[in-house]
């Protein structure tokens, strides 16, 4: 049996360990949260090097993109550096093939018009893959990524102006630590709303799930009735609470194991592992094909 173990920053009340079988290999996948803790993920990835087939960066992106200029962040750099032997994956991949995917999905098969819907992506440079699709698509888009990573209350109405924004402050944001940027250890379990008049403006809510989780609206609000949310990484409980909230439609790339959406970076260490080449060897064209054996489709969660 293959072994993908998510080492994540993220709180360890989300931990969960699957069995799953794959085109015909059998796999063992678990994310271990460390709690925002640093030192313990570096020792983690340590300890697991070499004994696992692929370990996932989980709770920090390695890489960020915008077009085909790639940030890389320190901390996350420092962090996968630990191992020596076993391939390390952020996701990246995932979020290039099968999120890109996810939306041509969606509008192919008339269940989300973009051309016509108001759409919110959270973090542009996060899902570069479904916000660069979404550009090219929709009309009407507001990219959240100076709300929801920096918290200036300044709203990118175009995908021109993530790209000048990432190639002015993308050298400087992937040096900061990380934490100052993103929700690890307790503060995911944590919500303070905020923003509420984009998430009530959209009609399809796009992104990182626990960025759109950490400023969520109230139920009393109503803000997300009858909303669509294409993201990943989502727990039952987290199901729970966007029914709660009255939303419509959950798609996420990855497919459903035990009530659990695992990240992308144990989506593509299982797929690495299947390919049995290093992640930088890897093309668009090897996950494709993948993708076309595994017969993938977007997982569809009709809440209303």
């Amino acid at each position: 049996m293959k072994r993908v173990v998510s080492v994540s920053l993220g709180s360890s009340k989300r931990d969960k360990t699957s069995q799953i079988e794959l085109l015909g290999q059998k796999f063992e996948i678990s994310r271990i949260g460390t709690d925002g803790n640093m030192e313990k993920f570096a020792a983690m990835v340590r300890e697991l090097d070499g004994k696992v087939d692929a370990i996932g960066l989980g709770g920090i992106d390695r890489y960020v993109w915008t077009d085909k200029r790639r940030y890389t962040f320190r901390d996350a750099q420092r962090l996968a550096s630990n191992a020596k032997i076993t391939p390390v994956v952020d996701g990246s991949g995932v979020k290039n093939t099968l999120e890109r995917k996810t939306i041509e999905y969606l509008q192919a098969n008339g269940l989300v018009d973009f051309g016509k819907s108001k759409v919110m992506v959270v973090c542009a440079v996060d899902r570069f893959g479904m916000a660069q699709t979404i550009a090219k698509l929709a009309k009407n888009v507001v990219y959240g990524d100076l709300m929801f990573m920096l918290g200036l209350p300044i709203p990118m109405r175009s995908y021109g102006a993530v790209r000048t924004a990432a190639s002015i402050l993308m050298p400087i944001i992937s040096r900061v630590p990380f934490q100052w940027l993103y929700p690890t250890g307790e503060k995911q379990e944590k919500i303070e709303p905020k923003y509420e008049k984009y998430y009530k403006w959209a009609d399809v809510i796009a992104g990182d799930y626990l960025i759109i989780k950490k400023s969520m609206p109230t139920v009393e609000s109503g803000a997300l009735a009858g909303k669509v949310i294409v993201t990943n990484t989502v727990t039952a409980e987290d199901t729970k609470m966007l029914i709660d909230r009255g939303v419509k439609m959950l798609v996420t790339a990855t497919p459903e194991y035990d009530g659990r959406h695992y990240a992308t970076n144990v989506l593509e260490g299982v797929l690495i592992t299947l390919l049995a080449k290093k992640p930088e060897d890897v093309t668009i064209e090897d996950y494709e094909s993948l993708l076309v054996k595994m017969d993938w489709k977007p997982t569809i969660n009709n809440l209303s």
